[in-house]
């Protein structure tokens, strides 16, 4: 948090955050974050890793209220603002939470967990204190608490350090090549390590300007980009599809216009879901770009990446960051040969301390060397890690073969009719567990025999799906990751 705030004091003249269309600089954020401390501190020196929820819509107040917890001594809990109360009640009573903060907008939302806390904080209320601050949290001290998507099972909250964080910063304003003069605009939810870390942080980090808008449209989006004022852009792979189903429907006029902002960036991001090769194709096609896609998780931040210069290879997630060391290992933590496949763990100070109140589940995800079990199955090859999918999830055992239902997807999306699809494993006793495929396609009478044909010219025969799902729209979690648990639980 020091460096953050020494970088901030350096660049205090310079704009932090542009907000509904309003421009705030870092004197700015520095003052309302002090203010907001001193509100949460209510007196005290320090709040002693006091958990702080809190529900703002990407902003600038959103940034304050970040920055005021951590100044403050205390704990993060970021809540989305998508999901129903269950949900935050479930991230309330799990971190034990003592102060909710929100913005007006949510109060009837969340009165019903007022009495869960000693303190619930409209942000409206919170006005400037004088003062310095007293207290500095250490790098060791517990600073943020993010659930995982929960695609394999029940949310756990990662617990990072200060330390944690400086280095997932670090790691990637280094090897993305961050300076002041960067703009990125920030549309993703503000409780995962894509928004928080990857974008608002590297730039504030860095002295640059993270400008957000309060809900995601093509529309809106195509906007600030014709603007000519952003250097950087960072999306999930459904963003990525959407934008460019609507830059196809645009008038040849526009599509140049469009076209001519997004060759003047310097960097375009994918992550937080495997980026299909058809996108990254038309992306290309659209903007002049080829997409860097990285690799990362909740609980260490970004931790393998394509190269910000040089060939980005599709279908590849790249090499290891800075200061973050991988090895592919197999079932009993032992590194496999050059060329197999094995499962992606992980070392480094950018990896999580613990999962909140769960020492056995903590404990189980790391091997007796330190090594963190990602869970992810992958290959290096051609000098690159590939990623073969998840090992509960896209990794299918049947006939004895272990099979990559990304490896299909892929195949799949190939298909002319095929507009998305998503792949399963589904148990079944003679081959421990079929291939199973949801299809979203827009043509009448859609022929899966027809489908099957086809698939046996791009596939060996154990790779073909024996069971399909003709459907409208896939399951997915706010991130726009297939929720493939939901899925199976379809056939």
């Amino acid at each position: 948090m020091d460096k953050l705030i020494n970088n901030a004091i350096t660049n205090s003249n310079r704009i932090a955050v542009i907000s509904n269309q309003t421009p705030y600089s870092y004197a700015i954020l520095l003052e309302k974050s002090k203010a907001i401390a001193h509100f949460l501190l209510n007196g005290k020196t320090d709040l002693e890793e006091a958990r702080v929820a809190f529900l703002i819509s990407p902003s600038f107040d959103y940034t304050a209220v970040l920055w005021g917890i951590w100044r403050a001594g205390g704990i993060a809990v970021p809540l989305c603002e998508k999901h129903p109360l269950p949900s935050i009640t479930f991230v309330i009573e799990d971190t034990e939470a003592e102060i909710i903060i929100y913005e007006k907008s949510f109060e009837s939302l969340l009165l019903p967990l007022a009495s869960k806390v000693s303190r619930f904080l409209v942000l409206d209320i919170i006005h400037k204190k004088g003062g310095e601050l007293l207290f500095t949290p250490a790098p060791s001290r517990r600073a943020l608490i993010l659930y995982t998507s929960g695609t394999t099972g029940n949310p756990k909250g990662v617990v990072t350090t200060h330390h944690n964080i400086e280095a997932q910063i670090t790691s990637l304003t280094t090897s993305w090549e961050w300076s002041k003069e960067d703009h990125i605009l920030n549309i993703l939810p503000m409780h995962h390590v894509h928004g928080i870390i990857n974008i608002l942080m590297c730039a504030l980090w860095s002295g640059a300007c993270c400008s957000f808008l309060p809900k995601f449209s093509p529309e809106d989006v195509f906007s600030e980009f014709k603007k000519g004022q952003l250097t950087l852009f960072m999306a999930v792979p459904t963003i990525y599809f959407k934008l460019i189903a609507h830059w196809k429907l645009l008038s040849e006029t526009e599509k140049k216009e469009i076209s001519k902002a997004l060759i003047k960036f310097r960097l375009m991001v994918s992550g937080s879901a495997a980026l299909p090769i058809s996108v990254l194709a038309d992306w290309k096609t659209l903007s002049g770009h080829v997409l860097l896609e990285r690799y990362g998780m909740t609980e260490m931040g970004m931790a393998i990446s394509n190269p910000y210069r040089g060939e980005r290879k599709p279908g590849f997630i790249g090499v290891p960051l800075q200061g973050v060391t991988v090895q592919l290992a197999d079932e009993n933590n032992k590194p496999v040969e050059a060329g197999l496949q094995g499962e992606i763990q992980i070392k480094g100070p950018n990896v999580f301390l613990e999962y909140w109140g769960k020492p056995e589940a903590t404990q189980d995800v790391f091997t007796s060397e330190g090594w963190f079990k990602t869970g992810d199955i992958a290959v290096f090859e051609q000098g690159s890690y590939r990623i073969l999918g998840r090992n509960s999830i896209d990794i299918i055992k049947s006939g004895g073969y272990k099979i990559s239902a990304l490896e299909i997807e892929e195949v799949l999306r190939q298909h002319p009719d095929i507009d998305e699809c998503a792949v399963v494993g589904i148990p079944d006793v003679e081959w421990g567990e079929l291939i199973a495929a949801s299809i979203i396609t827009q043509k009448p009478n859609f022929d899966l025999k027809e489908l099957t044909k086809w698939l046996k010219t791009k596939l060996p025969n154990y790779k073909i799906p024996r069971k399909y799902r003709l459907d409208h729209e896939l399951p997915r979690n706010v991130m726009g990751k297939v929720t493939k648990n939901e899925l199976k639980s379809k056939f």
